[in-house]
């Protein structure tokens, strides 16, 4: 395969990372785990913000768990309303902001609900779990089927031990998910982003929705773990 390009497993049309997201890597995609994880500008580490909503819940860690999707939700439909603004003429700039800004807010959600049900962040196969959990549902089920990936997240997150040779097949592999979905979003919403606001919009609804979809996957996969 050519340097730069990712093709999809399910025949979509080859994406060109460098045209769409001349940045967007493998070590990017660990990076925003990173920050995701210990927080970033006004966003504080994923733990925090589970913890903060496991008190406000009086210790029901189910509540929490909705709460943080729900936020999440509202964040990703702030930046997807924010980088869908421009129209199309600014769609070379909003499609890597679109991709970094989804990424950083998803896997934050992901690692929150990890965390409150009890899986250490600091594990390198956590973050692998939280990694494949960007992939959604659909995804994971065809990547195992198709021996790309060994296990879903919850097999993941509790292997006898982690593989490194696993970080950047699943790396690469979200790295390809994330700018495929945001550029097929763009190429169907072209008649909503030639009138900016409308464009807005649809962005929101879009990025909300996929957040949500993430989130529900993530709070049935990551199942509660015993405590020690």
């Amino acid at each position: 395969m050519a340097a730069g390009v990712s093709t999809s497993r399910t025949g979509r049309q080859p994406v060109r990372l460098t045209e769409l997201a001349p940045d967007l890597t493998a070590a990017f995609v660990r990076e925003a785990l990173h920050r995701a994880i210990h927080g970033v500008g006004p966003l504080p580490a994923a733990s925090t913000a589970a913890d903060k909503q496991l008190r406000e819940q009086r210790g029901d860690v189910d509540r929490a768990i909705h709460e943080v999707i729900e936020n999440h939700v509202r964040y990703a439909g702030a930046q997807g309303f924010v980088t869908n603004l421009g129209g199309l003429t600014t769609m070379a700039f909003a499609v890597p902001t679109n991709i970094s800004g989804l990424a950083l807010v998803e896997c934050r959600m992901i690692a929150a609900i990890a965390h409150l049900r009890g899986y250490d962040l600091a594990d390198p196969r956590v973050r692998n779990a939280v990694l494949v959990c960007l992939l959604g549902e659909e995804s994971v089920r065809r990547l195992v089927t198709d021996k790309a990936l060994p296990a879903p997240p919850m097999a993941l997150a509790t292997a006898p031990a982690h593989d490194p040779g696993l970080d950047r097949v699943i790396s690469a592999e979200v790295a390809s998910d994330l700018v495929s979905k945001v550029a097929g979003k763009r190429l169907a919403g072209t008649v909503a982003r030639r009138i900016p606001l409308v464009g807005g919009f649809v962005g929101m609804g879009a990025d909300g929705y996929a957040t949500w979809k993430i989130g529900r996957y993530a709070e049935r996969e990551l199942l509660p773990l015993a405590r020690r």
